[in-house]
């Protein structure tokens, strides 16, 4: 019986990644790869012959305002950050196909919590409240529904898209202290974090990419024919204030970025984030992704949207969709060990 309900999940954790996959067009994002593709592969092996708007169905749980509606309107930054997903991720939901008013025909539970709406005035989340904030809503649906109780969340998926996912934390090692939320420990996550053989990364989560508001892009399109005059480019922090030798951000690499490649002519890298630089990015060939806080950031969905060559520097990475989408035809990879070599000459 548990080895068939297993098998079950698998096949609809595999619809479920397809619908999310189908729904927020990342599609779009495969097609781009022949702008910059060397390899010769002719597009992705993506194998959408099942339809999954038909045949699954997610009931989407009718929360207080208190865990979504409310907190955005406290603070509308919430809706254009990078941790936006779990907004987006709800309204997509909302007017899906695949969205039942009927639990008893669910094949899975969502839970609209929004957990990285409490910002600072500097436009972060307060970690703090993260947990707490999640624990009040699953004693929330786990007393008004039957559901969650009668599969212990198995068949629940929850949005959890900072740093480090579900542990909550954006220092890697208070995060690995605190671990997945054990609340959250059966269900689902839908998370932009993915790094192979990490705590607070499970092998069933579905990794997405970050949310990037489309006119952000669709607003600084340049012609096709731009030419592609910068080699290597990149704009971002190489150090954190609270440890200015860099060894501790990043594990390093972005301060190794700087020290050695400051003056290369071959690379425009600044710490300056201009208002060109969509545009920039639409004139160089290669765009440094190196790990920050956490492995991922919004660069590496940017770049593939403008064609620039994403140059990952992330240990173990887990990209978005890596089932689907040949990420080894479109991006470059580079270990953080070899961050000093990264100039070809």
């Amino acid at each position: 019986m548990m080895r068939g309900r297993t098998s079950t999940l698998r096949t609809w954790s595999h619809l479920l990644s397809l619908t999310l996959l189908l729904g927020f067009g990342v599609r779009d994002l495969v097609a781009l790869q022949t702008r910059f593709t060397t390899t010769g592969h002719e597009g992705p092996n993506v194998e959408l012959g099942e339809d999954p708007m038909r045949k699954m169905k997610v009931y989407v749980y009718d929360m207080p305002s208190k865990f979504n509606k409310r907190v955005v309107q406290k603070d509308m930054r919430c809706l254009m950050h990078m941790f936006s997903i779990e907004i987006h991720m709800h309204l997509f939901l909302l007017s899906s196909t695949v969205r039942t008013l009927d639990p008893e025909e669910a094949d899975w539970f969502y839970t609209p919590v929004y957990t990285n709406c409490d910002l600072t005035t500097t436009g972060l989340p307060f970690v703090k409240y993260m947990p707490r904030m999640m624990r009040s809503a699953i004693h929330y649906l786990s007393t008004k529904w039957p559901y969650w109780n009668r599969t212990d969340g198995v068949d629940h998926f929850f949005v959890v898209p900072h740093d480090f996912g579900a542990c909550f934390h954006y220092h890697e090692k208070e995060a690995i202290m605190r671990g997945i939320f054990p609340l959250l420990q059966h269900a689902t996550l839908i998370q932009t974090f993915g790094q192979v053989n990490h705590s607070c990364f499970k092998d069933d989560s579905i990794i997405i990419p970050p949310y990037v508001l489309p006119r952000r892009i669709s607003n600084h399109i340049l012609h096709a024919s731009t030419p592609r005059s910068t080699f290597v480019y990149f704009r971002g922090a190489f150090y954190d204030v609270d440890g200015p030798k860099g060894d501790y951000y990043a594990r390093g690499v972005r301060a190794t970025i700087w020290e050695i490649y400051k003056d290369n002519v071959l690379f425009d890298i600044s710490s300056e984030h201009p208002t060109t630089y969509y545009e920039d990015m639409q004139r160089s060939i290669f765009c440094l992704c190196p790990l920050g806080w956490a492995p991922w950031s919004p660069r590496i969905v940017e770049a593939v949207e403008f064609g620039c060559i994403p140059v990952v520097i992330a240990d173990n990475i887990v990209l978005p969709f890596r089932n689907v989408i040949p990420w080894d035809d479109m991006v470059v990879f580079v270990p953080e060990k070899d961050v000093d070599i990264l100039d070809p000459y």
